[in-house]
């Protein structure tokens, strides 16, 4: 009998494939972080509020929260190759239409589309590394995937350094542009349509030369039983619909604190980030002669800000790999999710009411926002049934998203009650205790992991390490 069993794709195959896919997603977080260093430039130039700049990206999470529930079906459906490319062109569309016309209405509009293919491209392109690295370089990839996205959301909170010329096209006494960021953006996510495309011919073309492995099943939130009531009497429909409630939300309380800890944890790091940049530009300039600064202060002062937002995705890429590897080592994961809690705590009230320079609670921040995600996200693996894992990932990131969506209107508002801004840095204090009280929070559900896990009923994130699972 003839052998047609077909050879696997070459390394460097393979590595293009992630290149262009990495590339690809690192447009999508472009375009996502493309408006933090636009906060000033939309209240003072195009009549925004706070609250309106945080409903840019609270439409996000909305979409996002769409996204989970239907994005998972679409690539069953169609395939990676096809989806990652259509996501790409609703990435693009979003980030188009954010730059068409400095209004509230029209930009929530692209951001809202931004969500409806940002998301689901992730979970396409998480789909397409685990189809072509399963079983070889599979966590290496995935680190360099998420290496290049990080990249790219450094270079979007540095734009006001290396696009000097695009934010203040007529010198630094000259009127800010708020459009031509936004075209960057829109050229982010050109470049992602044309290295989904090429992704999209290449797997083409290795689809009738290699031996391509299996993806692994999307994580999409879905009951574990067909759930169909059309017909039944009430009390029956009741009890099924009860039964299927049960069986989704029925995970054991460790679960539910880990849960409530990523809820608080990121709940006070992406949206501050949101706001984070004209915080610290006004920070900045209250120390060199605050309304009184001059205009190039005044861009120095965005283009140091842009910097320091910029290190906690620059701290993540390096730490978060590194704490991984000390967790599999000792073990001790509720514990260094408390100690991280710890360190977020107190760095919001540091920026808000201390002389400190900002590279001290900014590196605790770092180190927290390295720590808690190495530690927090294996560890629902133990946790939680392997049958069940996609679910729980799922409904977590579900309510982060809510979360997100709280949290950046929550602190608009605020904002805007206070009346932050250069003119009363104190305004910003109001955000700074929401975002402390919950780093509080989270550290209450921290220590309850810990004692739990500690106790008889752990499942072992304190013991297990690796050699041990």
């Amino acid at each position: 009998m003839v052998d047609t069993a077909r050879p696997e794709p070459s390394r460097l195959y393979r590595w293009a494939v992630l290149l262009f896919v990495s590339v690809a997603m690192g447009g999508n977080y472009y375009i996502y972080d493309s408006i933090n260093p636009l906060e000033r430039i939309f209240i003072d130039k195009l009549g925004f509020s706070a609250t309106a700049f945080g409903w840019l990206n609270s439409a996000y999470s909305v979409a996002a929260v769409a996204t989970l529930l239907i994005g998972g079906i679409i690539i069953d459906r169609i395939g990676t190759k096809k989806a990652i490319t259509f996501f790409a062109v609703l990435c693009l569309l979003g980030a188009a239409l954010t730059a068409a016309r400095g209004r509230p209405g029209v930009m929530i509009a692209g951001r809202t589309v931004l969500g409806l293919g940002a998301e689901s491209m992730i979970v396409a392109v998480t789909t397409v590394l685990a189809k072509w690295f399963k079983g070889k370089e599979l966590s290496f990839a995935f680190g360099i995937n998420l290496t290049i996205a990080r990249l790219a959301s450094v270079a979007a909170d540095n734009s006001p350094t290396w696009a000097h010329k695009v934010f203040y096209p007529n010198g630094p006494s000259g009127e800010p542009s708020w459009q031509g960021p936004l075209l960057l953006a829109v050229g982010a996510g050109v470049l992602a349509v044309v290295c989904s495309a090429a992704y999209w011919v290449l797997e083409s073309r290795a689809e009738g030369r290699y031996e391509l492995g299996q993806a692994s099943s999307i994580d999409k939130l879905e009951f574990g039983q067909s759930f169909r009531i059309r017909g039944l009497p009430p009390w029956q429909a009741v009890v099924k619909i009860w039964r299927a409630l049960k069986e989704f939300f029925g995970f054991n309380r460790p679960y539910w604190y880990v849960v409530i800890l990523c809820f608080t944890f990121y709940s006070a790091i992406f949206p501050f980030r949101t706001f984070a940049i004209d915080f610290f530009t006004n920070k900045i300039l209250a120390t060199h002669g605050g309304i009184s600064a001059s205009e190039a202060m005044r861009v120095l002062a965005h283009e140091r800000a842009g910097f320091f937002n910029s290190l906690l995705p620059l701290s993540a890429m390096v730490a978060t790999p590194l704490f991984g590897l000390l967790s599999d080592k000792i073990g001790k994961r509720a514990f260094l999710m408390m100690f991280a809690s710890i360190l977020l705590m107190p760095v919001y009230l540091m920026m808000g009411y201390s002389n400190v320079s900002l590279f001290v609670p900014v590196c605790m921040m770092g180190v927290a926002f390295s720590l808690i995600p190495a530690v927090m996200w294996p560890s629902v693996a133990y946790i939680v049934d392997q049958n069940r894992l996609g679910t729980a990932y799922a409904l977590m990131t579900l309510i982060q998203q809510i979360g997100f969506f709280i949290m950046n209107l929550l602190i608009g508002r605020a904002n805007d009650y206070a009346h932050a801004g250069l003119d009363n840095p104190g305004g910003y204090g109001l955000g700074m205790w929401i975002f402390s009280i919950l780093g509080f929070v989270g550290l209450a559900f921290a220590i309850l992991l810990r004692i739990r896990e500690t106790g008889p009923h752990g499942h072992g994130l304190e013991t297990i390490t690796a050699g041990k699972a």
